[in-house]
């Protein structure tokens, strides 16, 4: 074991001691508090819906329940502790899940025990990935909850297996040796388990993290950072460590986490993951009393600001003409690291910043200036407008996400708050001023996003909407009551109604339980039906969705009921109230609309009651709406095509039940009349199913009145039809319904809805129904006779079912009780419930035995005389009479099966069919060629579970079963099932093709199966889930629970009731029938009819879920007949076959029964040659399958014993587990042999046999065949190698991936040591690999380390990039470089190894080159490809040590051959491959056999590298370089680094191309040597000095090195974690600001510029000067571009100051050189997305500054404005105020320009930063802003008779007038969307007209564009906007900002 591991078992005593010392810190209630009988509790917090309580029976008792658990858990340890895994643990595991799903409470210790059993299992080595895939999801699945457990005083898992299984993916260099062979876990699981696990880990545990992860942290190869970053995010807790204990406490790790999050700067990924993390951390100390917690939450202000700035950049805002703030080149970097990343659906990054906010919030943010309340508004203040509607893009989801999750944090924290769950110190406790404030910042924004034009940015804003109102009504609900009035009434565009009516719904509960908003209902109601419109259906649907949002809440009842008062009566109180209110909003005076404060409760509740009589006038224009829009549906063509009027169709019934339920008895009878007239005398047929819901509504509310006023008018009504009209007399082709049947059809479909559910009151109709079915029966032809069954079906349902049948909002009171006002929104506690049940009584079980046994006689007789060969109906195929008919019978027992579910036992019970004694003689003889696959106390299939399940009560009818009726219903069953069985052969004899019949009967066959006790068929427990989480949406409050009305509350125990039901049905046992029936299914699922073989494999799978032992029944089957269809080439029926056996449920049992899988693998094999391409698509997607049914199986599960025996139970099993155990390991045993055998088998088939074949067979055998013990079969080792060089590329591509298998297999094999348990432990021995000690304490370790690296000869090599660059681990892992030890190889490696050798001869390898310098083949990407070097690295070692017939000199004589004159680009391809190979060969070998290897390829690669490179073969070759060192020490082909280092420019050369290539060799190999690469400083001086190169590839290439070696040359190297942690905290809270430039590396830069400026020159008469300038100037720019969009930007900062901005800026006015122009402009674009650390980019903001106030020229003005209003945005929390003050002057300033350009540039700016400030600072500058763009309008009026020669007085005069009219303009234009509109704007807008509007030229026309741009912006709003104006001003305005009319 795991030597930490055994440790921290042994530390027992200390450990628990160290938990208690924390547990007395942890939140919440510390565990002193707890007295024992809460120890006790299963849960922390009770359930708040006492499930069990509200059941109509009996239920089982707690100690019932626990002892099913025990009995789980038991069998479960009886299966782990045996290794029966695959069908025994993971049945037990589904048994627990079940027992989890019915609502039990699993008490809180044996929760622990199984979360920590989990966790180790699925951790486990040994265990095949399906298996421990289903161990992770029940693991994820008992700490789905963070109260069931609570961290640290319940459990404590350790981290450390976790993280050591993720290190095979993340970290793989860490092994040294190429591993393809076994991957043992799924990353995407881990990385899920590590979400749970954080939770669990312990704080103290973070110090121990660090250690382990931050000696990885390398940006030199990005991936290291990435790692290490992604793994902190996942596994480090958050929650708070114990005060004691200093090192866990955030202050001390937060520095050196932000300092590291600014290493990698430009990086999204790096930012995702750190507010995930902080925000988690955010959270997690909230509760921590020993945490500080200031204005910032646990942060410092520094702190704060850092993350709202990489909040503003994750937001991704466009801002001018920035690019974006992220650099892709830097994401990409991550690599591997991606694997580490959480999935952005699921965890959205609007989330964690939300998260981060609310929970840093407390009242210590509403004191002093700066908080991070203040900071939240300033954010939502930045990103205002972009929320508003015509600001569509990218960032509209994330935004509206945001305010969605801010306000949803902040409704669930209030909540929790109020209600104690979350254990708080006082001084952060929400108080209501923050509450105040919070909703007042988000407000604008979510009435912006309720319009916007994106349908999941308005969900996510009505959700927003939803949280503010219920958080502060007063705040929201005026506002929103001023939008929707207008819309309502139709004042505005239909997109606003729409949008309205969505908002009402969320705001409903909230208005009627609000005093005073709540007078308004009535009129909101009455305003919403002209929604109900057939011309525009969502509005319809929305309308709808309002409406049942208020019947949920409110009682329709008039509450007037004292006569004495008229004006009640008829509401006119209500009327003039709400006349005066709507005033009030129209004027935009809110104030007086919150008049109702005034009004004294008796006021207030007279006006509601008065109001209440609108409701009689809203329900009766409801329904005549609602008929209108019936007669105007349209057709609907198809069934569930999600069409609109399909879901009007739905939504009706749910809108229809709660608002019939909320009637007075009065309206009811209103809409009952309405409706029933309605039905009577119209025949709507596309609106039959609408009417049938409404109808069906109407009857469950009331069904005595209902049905007495119903049922007569309907079975008149079609008893008419069928007499008078004749209608369902004859049969007819085709779906639709004739015209003639359309009256039958309505009435039955109604009458049908009219009788579920509704209960006893169908007693009184038994008779006349009774009656009425059989006359149907017979005189029913066509399509109608469906709609009859299944009223019959509906009927049935009614009588058996148990189910709820009370719909009221509020508990039943006495008789005569008045409803009255306080029902109004009433909560009824889910504790307090009185629930009618309807339970089936003995009477209406009677009538529906009575209606079972004639219908069913009737049909079944009708059948027997239909398949009789002389019926009295012809099947002559031409009159399709027959085949209705037969269809018809079949299609009516199948709704009779269904509607009887509920009557029969599941249990099986006596039946008359129970299996009799003659029978067993057949099964004795079963059983024995069973043999030892099966097991022997589990003789039923138990691969999917299949054992007999517990069961609970469910108010099963019959409690004998002598009872009559129960003999009957099973007899009559039994004789069903018989017949079907005879239709069933009578079909397939004579009538094969008739479609139709099988359909119906397989059908029939399915709910045979599938219905009992429940019915199955229909899904009935899914659909009713699926309506319920639709209706509960609206009434979701996070932090609260099930704060529902009553009516979904009975819903909530329905449903409970129906779960119970279907948990009870597990499968049964089967009997002969079902055996006879479940092979005529065998039979037609390989029918050669595709429609037939459809129904029929869909009933199989079914009956196969139900019915235990049915798989081995069917499986021999189906063998049979996939053997045979591929004998006779059928191929309709391979596919059958095919498709049954492996992509169905039946594969699992397939692959676990070896005596049938060799059959199936062999018979898939042959089919894969068949000549049809749907069976080719088929067998693709078999293909997994089947290879899986090759791996090998566990041969050793490595489990810890001390997790498992917690569990063990009370009694003694070992006699158990002994049993089991060996029957496992004999099971496997078997199988094992039987794989061999096969293996054996396909090795002889693929050697003969066509490529198609061959094909499928090796892919199976390559996982069959190579196991850890044995290797390889000889013959298979054989047909691999000698298939490496097979002439088809795709087998050869194959033979090749087996061998590299192979080779990595005996690799593995010899470093385990030869044994499997040292591979599961992860034990391997590297002869050259060792461990040395970093010595910390010695101050030049680190420079001692780097100079190594500048000359070959070493100890040791130093292969992994990342050790040392932060931080020094206390170890390093290095290579000898002369290896004393050589591997050790067995007897089984070295005898395959031997037969290898023996076939790798000259021949072999000559064959082996030929097709490496093949062309590549079509589709196939022409590059070097890694496949190659890695099978010769193995074959090159098997050379070397003399095992092969192949001799080194023959390797480099075929190797010369090939190359030839190196003319052709293949050659070079293939020369580039052999030699990465003979490198990676002799890595571990002795000095003669590189010395050997280095003197044959050194020649070769240098003549090349100087001479031989073109275009073509370049990339090959620059592979090759990556191949030689990348993840080595560069030391190892020192000779090669050497022979690139040494290059140097040579400016007599004119081979362009050469030299560049040279470059870009070197480049790549300091690119992979990274900051180990020491010999630098020739190079880059050299190209420092050849800046100005005149060849343009040559200077990309200098560029780009340039930068690559600036940016390796960067490593902090701290001794060690804690030193690295302790220099962060003394500098300060965000750490050291990272890459502090060089001193040598600023001057260089400063001698460059003032290089370029001497070649510049003030004269530019000069040409040759010039030209070196630009030449020079594009290599600068390259490497500057370089920079920037990488992390170690930040490098630069210091020089960007006014010098280096000036020059660029002079780069870009080159107008001679565009490409010099666009490079300099890109790079001058990127200058503010840098992130500068805070306080670093004074220098730029100056230098911005004095470039734009004094540049000579504009166009360099004009760029530099671009940047200021980029940085301002990006660095709006890092300004210091004064920096903010300069850059507005500046700007406002510049308005003053003397360029037009300019000037308009300026205001553009000016009203972007205006836009983007906090509020209080733009209120301090904009009075500022106006009074001075004023005072100079007026100071310079207009003179008469202008010239406006340039530098005339009258041209300043102009200026000044332009730049007050552009100021003024940037002021308007600064609040787009604030409406109504800033009350200093109107003043503005009419000096503008007045004074400036008539001036010539541009002045004019600025003002005209201004004042029209306002009017355009708000269209949408102007109703409200005009009030801000008085009529004067409009006057004003009138003839500039639109026309007047006699214009």
């Amino acid at each position: 074991m795991d030597q930490r591991f055994l440790d921290s078992l042994s530390l027992g005593h200390q450990a628990d001691a160290a938990q208690d010392i924390s547990r007395t810190t942890t939140p919440g209630p510390s565990w002193q508090d707890e007295s024992d009988d809460e120890i006790k509790l299963p849960r922390q917090r009770q359930r708040t819906f006492p499930y069990t309580q509200y059941l109509p029976y009996e239920c089982e008792t707690e100690e019932v329940r626990l002892r099913n658990l025990e009995e789980i858990t038991k069998r479960l340890y009886i299966a782990v502790e045996s290794g029966d895994f695959a069908p025994g643990a993971l049945h037990w595991s589904r048994e627990l899940r079940s027992w989890l799903q019915m609502k039990f409470d699993l008490p809180r210790q044996t929760r622990a025990k199984l979360v920590k059993l989990y966790y180790n299992l699925a951790l486990s080595r040994g265990l095949t990935l399906s298996v421990s895939e289903r161990f992770a999801s029940m693991f994820m699945l008992l700490t789905k909850r963070k109260h069931y457990l609570k961290p640290g005083q319940d459990l404590y898992l350790d981290w450390y297996p976790l993280y050591k299984d993720m290190k095979i993916f993340i970290l793989p260099q860490e092994t040294g040796f190429i591993n393809t062979t076994n991957v043992k876990r799924n990353a995407r699981t881990l990385t899920k388990m590590c979400t749970f696990c954080q939770l669990y880990t312990s704080p103290t545990e973070i110090p121990r993290m660090l250690e382990e992860f931050l000696p990885y942290y390398s940006l030199s190869h990005p991936e290291g950072a990435f790692v290490v970053v992604g793994l902190l995010n996942l596994l480090m807790p958050t929650t708070p460590p114990p005060l004691a204990f200093t090192q866990g406490q955030p202050e001390s790790y937060l520095p050196g986490f932000f300092h590291m999050w600014a290493l990698g700067n430009r990086s999204r990924t790096f930012d995702v993951n750190f507010l995930d993390l902080l925000s988690r951390l955010a959270r997690d100390s909230l509760p921590a009393q020993h945490v500080k917690f200031g204005p910032y939450g646990i942060f410092t202000k520094e702190q704060s600001a850092v993350i709202f700035t990489a909040v503003l950049r994750l937001l991704e805002i466009p801002v001018g003409q920035a690019s974006n703030p992220y650099s892709p080149v830097v994401d990409i970097g991550a690599g591997l690291a991606a694997i580490l990343e959480k999935d952005p659906k699921k965890h959205p990054i609007a989330h964690h910043i939300a998260r981060w906010i609310v929970m840093s919030l407390s009242p210590h943010a509403l004191s002093g200036t700066g908080s991070i309340l203040v900071s939240l508004e300033g954010l939502i203040q930045a990103v205002e407008t972009f929320f508003h509607p015509s600001n569509n893009g990218n960032w509209t989801k994330t935004l509206s996400q945001l305010a969605y999750y801010l306000s949803d944090f902040f409704v669930m924290r209030w909540n929790r708050e109020q209600s104690g769950e979350m254990d708080i110190p006082e001084d952060r406790l929400l108080t209501p001023d923050l509450k105040r404030r919070f909703v007042l910042a988000l407000r604008e924004a979510v009435f912006m996003g309720i319009y916007s034009k994106s349908g999941t940015a308005m969900n996510f804003a009505m959700q927003s909407l939803q949280s503010l109102a219920y958080l502060e009504p007063d705040l929201i609900l005026p506002g929103s009551l001023q939008r929707i009035y207008p819309a309502m009434q139709g004042l505005v565009e239909v997109h606003r109604t729409t949008s309205s009516l969505r908002a009402l719904q969320v705001l409903a509960s909230i208005i009627v339980r609000r005093k005073g908003y709540r007078i308004h209902t009535t009129t909101l109601l009455a305003l919403a039906l002209p929604g109900i419109d057939a011309n525009d259906l969502d509005k319809t649907l929305q309308t709808l969705a309002f409406i049942q949002s208020v019947a949920y809440n409110v009682p329709f009842h008039d509450l007037n009921h004292s006569p004495e008062d008229a004006d009640m009566q008829n509401g006119k109180l209500a009327i003039e109230w709400i006349q005066k209110q709507m005033e009030a909003l129209e004027s935009g005076d809110l104030e007086d609309f919150s008049q109702y404060h005034m009004l004294t409760e008796v006021e207030e509740e007279a006006i509601l009651k008065s109001s209440t009589s609108g409701f009689r006038e809203f329900i009766s224009s409801f329904l005549e709406r609602v008929f209108t829009l019936l007669e105007n549906l349209p057709d609907v063509s198809r069934v569930r095509s999600g069409s609109p009027e399909e879901a009007i169709v739905n939504t009706l019934p749910s809108t229809f039940l709660p608002l019939l339920a909320a009637l007075s008895p009065e309206l009811y009878d209103l809409a009952l009349d309405k409706i029933a007239s309605f039905v009577g005398n119209n025949i709507i047929h596309q609106a039959r199913d609408a009417m049938a819901f409404i109808c069906d509504a109407l009857c469950k509310v009331n069904p005595e009145k209902a049905l007495k006023r119903l049922l007569p008018l309907l079975i008149a009504g079609i008893k008419a039809e069928i007499e008078e009209n004749g209608a369902a007399s004859t049969r007819h082709n085709g779906a639709d319904v004739l015209p003639r049947d359309r009256g039958l059809v309505w009435f039955v479909t109604i009458l049908s809805m009219c009788v579920v559910h509704v209960g006893p009151a169908l007693l009184d109709y038994t008779s006349e129904l009774l009656e009425f079915t059989e006359y149907m029966q017979q005189r029913c032809r066509g399509i109608p006779a469906v709609h009859v069954s299944n009223l019959i079906h509906h009927l049935l349902l009614s009588l058996t079912l148990t189910y709820t049948n009370d719909f009221d909002l509020d508990e039943p009171r006495g008789d005569n009780a008045q409803v009255g006002i306080e029902t109004w929104g009433k909560i009824v506690e889910p504790h307090s419930l009185n629930i009618k049940w309807h339970v089936p009584t003995e009477r209406e079980v009677e009538m529906a035995a009575q209606v079972f046994k004639r219908l069913s006689d009737n049909a079944l007789g009708r059948l027997d005389l239909l398949i009789n060969e002389d019926s009295s109906i012809k099947r002559d195929g031409v009159g399709k009479e027959w085949s209705d008919d037969v269809s018809r019978n079949l299609v009516l027992i199948r709704l009779l099966l269904s509607g009887i579910a509920s009557l029969v036992d599941v249990s099986g019970g006596r039946l008359p069919d129970s299996r009799n004694e003659s029978q067993q003689e057949n099964d004795a003889s079963l059983d024995a060629i069973e043999g030892p696959f099966d097991d022997i106390d589990d003789p039923m299939d138990s691969d999917n579970g299949q054992q007999p399940s517990f069961s609970y009560p469910t108010g099963y009818f019959f409690r004998d079963t002598n009872d009559p009726l129960y003999q009957l219903i099973h007899t009559l069953r039994y004789r069903i099932g018989q017949t079907l069985h005879r239709v069933h052969v009578f079909l397939v004899n004579a009538q094969q093709d008739d479609v139709a019949c099988f359909n119906a009967l397989y059908t029939a066959y399915r709910s045979w199966f599938v219905d009992v006790g429940i019915e199955r068929s229909a899904q009935v427990v899914e659909r009713i889930l699926r309506l319920f989480e639709s209706d509960i949406h609206l009434f979701k409050i996070s932090g609260l629970r099930k704060v529902y009305p009553r009516p979904l509350l009975l819903r909530r125990a329905n449903l409970y009731h129906l779960q119970r039901l279907r948990s009870n049905m597990g499968p049964r046992k089967r009997t002969a029938l079902d055996e006879q029936l479940l092979l005529d299914l065998a039979e037609s699922a390989v029918s050669s009819y595709t429609e037939i073989r459809r129904h029929a494999q869909g009933a199989a799978e079914s009956a196969c879920k139900v019915i235990i032992g049915a798989r081995p029944l069917v499986i021999p089957k189906l063998i049979d007949a996939f053997e045979d269809a591929i004998k006779t080439k059928n191929y309709g029926r391979m596919k059958g076959a095919m498709y049954s056996l492996l992509l169905g449920s039946l594969s699992k049992t397939v692959g676990r029964d070896w005596r049938v899988t060799p059959r199936v693998i062999k018979a898939f094999i042959a089919a894969s040659a068949a000549d049809k391409l749907t069976v080719q698509k088929l067998a693709m997607g078999a293909t997994f399958q089947v290879i899986d049914y090759g791996r090998p199986l566990e041969q050793l599960v490595l489990l810890d014993e001390q997790v498992l025996d917690a569990i063990a139970p009370q009694e003694d099993v070992r006699d158990a587990v002994v049993q089991r155990k060996l029957r496992v390991s004999m099971k496997a045993r078997e199988i094992e042999n039987k794989k061999t055998e096969l293996v054996a088998e396909l090795v002889a088939l693929a050697k003969q046999s066509h490529w198609k074949i061959a094909n499928r067979t090796v892919t199976i055998i390559l996982g069959m065949g190579m196991r850890f013990d044995t290797l390889a079969d000889a013959a298979m080792v054989q047909l691999m190698t000698q298939g490496s060089i097979d002439t088809h590329p795709m087998l050869r591509g194959l033979y090749c991936s087996g061998l590299i298998a192979l080779f990595c297999l005996i690799d593995l094999r010899a470093a385990c040591g030869h044994k499997y348990q040292n591979f599961l432990l992860d034990i391997y021995k590297f002869p050259a690999q060792k461990e040395i000690i970093v010595d910390q304490k010695d101050e030049e370790w680190t420079s001692k380390f780097l100079s190594s690296f500048s000359h070959e000869s070493t100890t040791s090599y130093v292969d992994f990039d990342h050790i040392g660059w932060l931080v020094w681990g206390k170890t390093m892992t290095v290579f000898d470089s002369k290896p004393s030890q050589k591997r050790e190889w067995d007897n089984v490696e070295s005898a395959t190894r031997m037969q290898i050798g023996h076939i790798i001869d000259r021949a072999w390898f000559h064959a082996f080159c030929e097709y490496m310098k093949q062309e590549p083949r079509e589709g196939m990407a022409d590059r070097f490809r890694m496949a190659s070097p890695i099978l010769l690295q193995f074959i090159f070692e098997l050379v070397r040590e003399g095992i092969t017939v192949l001799k080194f000199e023959d390797i480099t004589s075929e190797t010369r051959g090939l190359f030839g004159d190196g003319s052709d680009k293949n050659q070079h391809r293939a020369t580039a491959e052999i030699f990465g190979a003979l490198l990676n060969s002799v890595r571990d070998s002795t000095e003669d056999d590189k010395e050997r290897t280095w003197a044959f390829i050194l020649p070769i690669v240098t003549k090349i590298f100087d001479d031989g490179l073109n275009p073509d073969n370049l990339s090959y070759w620059i592979a090759f370089v990556h191949t030689a060192l990348q993840g080595k020490d560069l030391r190892r082909s020192w000779r090669i680094v050497q022979h690139l280092a040494n290059f140097r420019l040579d400016l007599s050369s004119n081979a362009a191309f050469k030299e560049s290539s040279k470059i870009q060799l070197l480049q790549q190999c300091i690119n992979d040597a990274g900051w180990h690469f020491q010999l630098h400083e020739p190079i880059w001086n050299d190209f420092l000095q050849h800046l100005n190169h005149p060849y343009k590839g040559v200077r990309e290439a200098i560029g780009q090195t340039l930068a690559c070696i600036s940016r390796t040359r960067y490593h902090e190297s701290f001794s060690c974690v804690s030193d690295f942690l302790q220099s962060q905290r003394a500098y300060s809270s965000v750490g050291v600001p990272p890459y502090q430039a060089h001193s040598d590396f600023t001057t260089a830069f400063g001698r460059i510029l003032t290089q370029l400026s001497e070649w510049r020159g003030e004269d530019s008469s000069e040409n040759r000067n010039m030209v070196s300038y630009t030449s020079a100037s594009k290599t600068v720019l390259l490497w500057l571009e370089n920079s920037l969009s990488s992390h170690e930007c930040i490098q630069l900062a210091p020089l960007f100051s006014r010098t280096l901005v000036n020059e660029i800026l002079h780069m870009v006015d080159v107008r001679e050189d565009p490409e010099l122009m666009s490079l300099a402009y890109n790079v001058f674009r990127h200058l503010p997305d840098i992130p500068y650390p805070i306080g670093q980019a004074d220098a730029f903001i100056d230098g911005l500054i004095q470039t734009g106030s004094s540049a000579s020229s504009w166009h360099q003005r004009l760029r530099v404005l671009l940047n200021i209003g980029v940085v301002y945005f990006r660095r709006l929390f890092l300004l210091s105020p004064e920096q903010q003050r300069n850059l507005f002057s500046c700007v406002s300033n510049m308005l003053g320009d003397s360029q037009l350009e300019v000037r308009i540039g300026a205001a553009t700016t000016l009203s972007g930063m205006i836009r983007c400030s906090p509020a209080p600072f733009r209120n301090r500058v904009v009075p500022l802003l106006k009074k001075r763009f004023i005072t100079l309008l007026l100071r310079n009026p207009l003179p008469r008779g202008l010239s406006s020669r340039p530098g005339s007085p009258q041209q300043r005069l102009t200026m000044n007038r332009h730049a007050a009219v552009l100021g003024l303009n940037a002021l308007v234009q600064a609040f787009p969307y604030v409406s109504p509109p800033p009350s200093w704007l109107p003043e503005v807008l009419t000096i503008l007209a007045l004074r400036a509007a008539s001036d010539p030229g541009m002045v004019g026309e600025s003002v005209k564009a201004c004042l029209s741009d306002f009017k355009k912006t708000r269209q949408d709003t102007w109703h409200v906007d005009v009030k801000a104006f008085t009529p004067d001003q409009l006057e004003d305005l009138e003839g500039v900002l639109w026309k007047s009319y006699f214009a």
